[in-house]
C-alpha cells in the first residue's frame, strides 16, 4: 500500500497524555517556550538546540513537521497533559523506511516535566502505535551513550540494546566524537506485498 493512503490519526492518548500532530497555528510559540525553558539541558544533547530559535523559526519547523506528517515521511506528535493541557515535549516516528518498513523514535521533554514518567508513557504509546497500527517491523531508538535519561526510556520499555557504535557521531555542539547506543523493538508481522 502507498503510505499516503494510510489512515493515521492526528491524536493518540494515554492515561495522562494527549499526543497531537502539530497542526494548529501557534504551536510554534508553545514549543519555542519549552525550548527556552529547557535550553541548558537540550543544548547538551540536541544539535537543533545549540542556539535559541526565534518563535518564527520554531513555527516554521512545526509547520514543516505537519507537512512531513501529511507526506508520511515522519510523524511528530506534541505531548500535552490531559488534565491541564500543559505542553510536555515532543516524540516522533522519524527516519521512516517504508521498504522494510521501519523507523526511529525521537523525543525531548520540557525539563520542568522531567522525572514524572511522561516521556516513557508517550514513547510506549507511540511504539505500540507504530508496531500495531502502522505495522512497522522494526523501531529503533538511538541515543548518545552518556545520555542516561534518554537511555532509560528504551530500557524501561523492553527495547533490546543491540550495541554501542564507538565514535559514531559528533556531540550536539560538534566538538567531540561520541558513542551511540542502538536499541530496537521488532515485530514478527509478515510483510504483505
Amino acid at each position: 500500500m502507498n503510505p499516503l493512503l494510510l489512515d493515521i490519526p492526528l491524536q493518540l492518548e494515554t492515561d495522562r497524555l494527549i499526543l497531537r500532530a502539530p497542526l494548529q497555528t501557534g504551536d510554534g510559540k508553545i514549543v519555542n517556550q519549552a525550548i527556552r525553558d529547557s535550553f541548558d539541558e537540550l543544548k547538551e544533547w540536541l544539535p537543533f538546540a545549540q542556539e535559541l530559535p526565534t518563535v518564527e523559526e520554531t513555527e516554521i519547523n512545526i509547520r514543516n513537521a505537519h507537512i512531513n506528517f501529511l507526506k508520511r515521511d515522519s510523524f511528530r506528535f506534541l505531548i500535552f497533559d490531559k488534565e491541564n493541557n500543559d505542553f510536555i515535549g515532543t516524540t516522533s516516528l522519524q527516519g521512516v523506511d517504508w521498504d522494510i518498513p521501519k523507523c526511529e523514535i525521537g523525543y525531548w521533554i520540557n525539563t520542568k516535566f522531567s522525572g514524572n514518567g511522561y516521556m516513557t508513557e508517550a514513547v510506549k504509546r507511540l511504539a505500540n502505535f507504530g508496531l500495531h497500527h502502522i505495522k512497522f517491523r522494526r523501531i529503533e531508538i538511538r541515543c548518545e551513550s552518556t545520555n542516561l535519561k534518554s537511555r532509560a526510556i528504551p530500557e524501561k520499555l523492553g527495547f533490546e540494546l543491540e550495541g554501542t557504535l564507538r565514535n559514531d557521531d559528533l556531540s550536539a555542539d560538534g566538538s567531540k566524537l561520541t558513542d551511540t547506543c542502538f536499541y530496537s523493538i521488532t515485530s514478527n508481522i509478515t510483510k504483505e506485498n
